[in-house]
C-alpha cells in the first residue's frame, strides 16, 4: 500500500511565497509521473503542474514562470515552488504520483489528502 502526505500550505500576502511538499511511503518501487493539482470548493480539480518519469516539467499557463515542480527522489518527496502567489492561486492542492510497488507491475495512481494555501492581504 501506498500513501501519499502533503505538507507546507498556508496563509500568504499576494506576492509571497510557498513550498508545498508531497512524500510518498509504503511499498515503492518506482515513482513515475507526478502531478500537482488544485481545487476551490464548488469548482473542478484542475491541473496545476507535471513531472514526467524522464524528468520534464510542464506547467499550465497560469503557472508557467511561477511555479516550479521538482522531485527529490532520495526521500520520495516531490515538491512545488510557488511564487508571486496572487489571490486566484487559493486553493487546496493535491499531489497525485503513479507509482509502482513491484517490479514488473504497472503503475496506480495515488493521491494526497490535500494542502490549503490562501493568498489574502
Amino acid at each position: 500500500q501506498v500513501h501519499l502526505v502533503e505538507s507546507g500550505g498556508g496563509l500568504v500576502q499576494p506576492g509571497g511565497s510557498l513550498r508545498l511538499s508531497c512524500t510518498a511511503s509504503g511499498t515503492i518501487f518506482a515513482i513515475d509521473s507526478m502531478k500537482w493539482y488544485r481545487q476551490v470548493p464548488g469548482k473542478q480539480r484542475e491541473l496545476v503542474a507535471t513531472l514526467t518519469g524522464g524528468g520534464s516539467a510542464y506547467y499550465v499557463d497560469f503557472a508557467t514562470g511561477r511555479f516550479t515542480i521538482y522531485r527529490n527522489n532520495a526521500e520520495t518527496t516531490m515538491y512545488l515552488q510557488m511564487n508571486s502567489l496572487n489571490l486566484e492561486d487559493t486553493a487546496v492542492y493535491y499531489c497525485n504520483a503513479d507509482i509502482k510497488s513491484r517490479p514488473g507491475t504497472i503503475s496506480s495512481a495515488y493521491w494526497g489528502q490535500g494542502t490549503q494555501v490562501t493568498v489574502s492581504s
